[in-house]
C-alpha cells in the first residue's frame, strides 16, 4: 500500500488529528475488531505531531499487571514539559486485568496537578473495553470507533474488484496474500480468526463451554443471513446448553467484531430483543474461509453468492451501526419478510438485497411498510441499485435522500 493508511480512513484520521490538536484534556479511545488498522492510523497521526510520543502494547502472550500502566504513564510524565505536555498511546488495554480503574487513578492524578499528558488507549474487543469505560471512567473519555474496511476503502487501497471484496473481505492486512488464496486462508484462520477468539473473548472473559462458542462462530459463518433461533441452534451444535448462554456468547463473539444476530424489528425494544436472532457476519472473509471454497467456487455457486452479497451489503449495514450511525434489523411476519430494516434519525428504511435479476415490487417491502411508517424502500441488486453502487458510499447518504 503506497499511500498512508490515513488517506484511506480520512474521517477518522481527521477526527483523531482534531482531537489531539485540542488543549482539552480527554482520553482518547479508539476501539475496533482485530487488523483493521487501529495501531498504524495512531502511529501515523502521532508521527505528524511536534509533542513527543511513547507507544506501549499489552499484547503480549501473558497478560500484564496494573503496575506496567503506572510505569508506562510516569515515563510519559517524565517526556512532558511545557503546556505542549507529550502523549501516551497505550495498545491493547483491554488486556490489563482492572485497567480502567488504574487508568482513572492516574489520568486523575493528572488532572489534579495539571499535567498536560495526552493519552490515547487502543483495544480490539469493543465490548470488553465498554464495560471499563462505563464502569471506572465516565466522563473522562471521547470514543472513536474504527469499523471493518468498507469497499470503497479495499478498492481504493488494494484495486479490489467487487468479486474480490466479497471474497477476500476488508481485511487490509491479508490483501497482500491474495494472490495466493491457501497462504491467505491460513492467515484469516490463524491470525484473525483463532487470535481474536482465542486472545479478545476466551482469555478476557468468563466462557464455561469454549467449544460451543467455537462452534457458534462456525455456525453462525455458515449461515450468515439466514433467520435461526437459539433453540435451532442448540439442536444444530448438538449441545444441551441452554439459549441464555448462546445469547451471550454471540454478543461476545460480535463484540470482538467477528458475527452478531440481528434482532427482529417489532416497533418495541423488548419484542425485538426477544426474537430469533439473523446471523450476520461483520467481514465476509470470515464465511469464505469458514466454508473452505476457493475465489472460483465462491463465484460459480449461484447459491453462495447469493448468500455472500447478502452478507456484505449486512455487513456494510452492521459496521455502519457499530459506529453509531443507524440501527439494523431484519423483518418477517406471516410468510413476508424484508431481509434488512435501517433505523435512523432520518427515518425507518426497508432494504431488499437480490443477487438477480428481480422485479421492483417486494410483497415483503409493501407489507412492511404497511405496517410501519417507512421513509425509504430500496433494492440493491437485481433490477434495483447495483451492489458495487450499494458499498462503494456510506449508509448515512443512502439514508438521507
Amino acid at each position: 500500500m503506497s499511500k498512508k493508511q490515513s488517506e484511506f480512513r480520512r474521517p477518522q484520521a481527521a477526527v483523531l488529528a482534531e482531537r489531539l490538536a485540542e488543549p482539552r484534556r480527554f482520553l482518547h479511545v479508539i476501539a475496533g475488531p482485530r487488523q483493521v488498522g487501529k495501531s498504524t492510523l495512531v502511529q501515523q497521526i502521532t508521527d505528524e505531531l511536534s509533542l513527543p510520543v511513547r507507544y506501549a502494547s499489552a499484547d503480549e502472550p501473558t497478560l500484564r499487571g496494573a503496575d506496567w500502566i503506572s510505569q508506562q504513564w510516569e515515563a510519559a510524565r517524565l517526556e512532558a514539559s511545557g503546556e505542549a505536555g507529550a502523549v501516551l498511546v497505550l495498545d491493547e488495554i483491554q488486556k490489563i486485568p482492572a485497567w480502567s480503574e488504574t487508568v482513572k487513578r492516574l489520568w486523575d492524578e493528572d488532572t489534579r496537578k495539571k499535567r498536560s499528558l495526552k493519552v490515547v488507549l487502543l483495544g480490539s474487543a469493543p465490548l470488553l473495553m465498554a464495560q471499563g469505560l462505563t464502569e471506572s471512567l465516565a466522563g473522562r473519555f471521547e470514543t472513536l470507533r474504527l469499523p471493518h474496511w468498507s469497499y470503497a476503502e479495499m478498492r481504493e487501497a488494494f484495486d479490489f474488484t467487487l468479486d474480490q471484496y466479497l471474497y477476500f473481505g476488508g481485511y487490509p492486512g491479508a490483501a497482500p496474500l491474495i494472490r495466493d488464496p491457501v497462504r491467505w486462508s491460513r492467515y484469516i484462520a490463524d491470525s484473525l480468526i483463532e487470535t481474536s477468539i482465542a486472545r479478545d473473548v476466551l482469555l478476557l472473559t468468563r466462557v464455561d463451554k469454549p467449544a460451543l462458542l467455537r462452534r457458534l462462530f462456525e455456525l453462525a459463518c455458515r449461515y450468515s443471513g439466514q433467520i435461526l433461533s437459539y433453540t435451532k441452534m442448540l439442536g444444530q451444535l448438538q449441545d444441551a446448553g441452554n439459549t441464555t448462554t448462546l445469547a451471550h456468547y454471540l454478543d461476545l463473539l460480535a463484540g470482538a467484531g467477528m458475527v452478531c444476530g440481528l434482532p427482529k424489528y417489532a416497533g418495541d425494544a423488548a419484542r425485538s430483543r426477544g426474537s430469533s436472532p439473523k446471523l450476520q457476519v461483520l467481514n465476509t472473509a470470515l464465511m469464505t474461509v469458514t466454508a473452505a471454497v476457493s475465489p472460483k467456487e465462491a463465484r460459480s455457486d449461484r447459491e453462495f453468492r447469493g448468500r455472500l452479497i447478502e452478507s456484505a451489503v449486512g455487513a456494510h449495514l452492521a459496521n455502519a451501526a457499530a459506529l453509531g450511525e443507524c440501527e439494523v434489523y431484519y423483518w418477517r411476519d406471516r410468510g413476508q419478510e424484508v431481509d434488512f430494516v435501517v433505523k435512523a434519525r432520518s427515518g425507518l428504511a426497508a432494504i431488499e438485497v437480490k443477487s438477480g435479476r428481480a422485479p421492483q415490487a417486494h410483497p415483503g417491502s409493501a407489507a412492511f411498510a404497511a405496517a410501519f411508517k417507512v421513509k425509504r424502500t430500496l433494492l440493491v441488486g437485481g433490477d434495483g441499485i447495483a451492489v458495487e453502487d450499494f458499498l462503494s458510499r456510506p449508509v448515512a447518504e443512502w439514508l438521507a435522500h
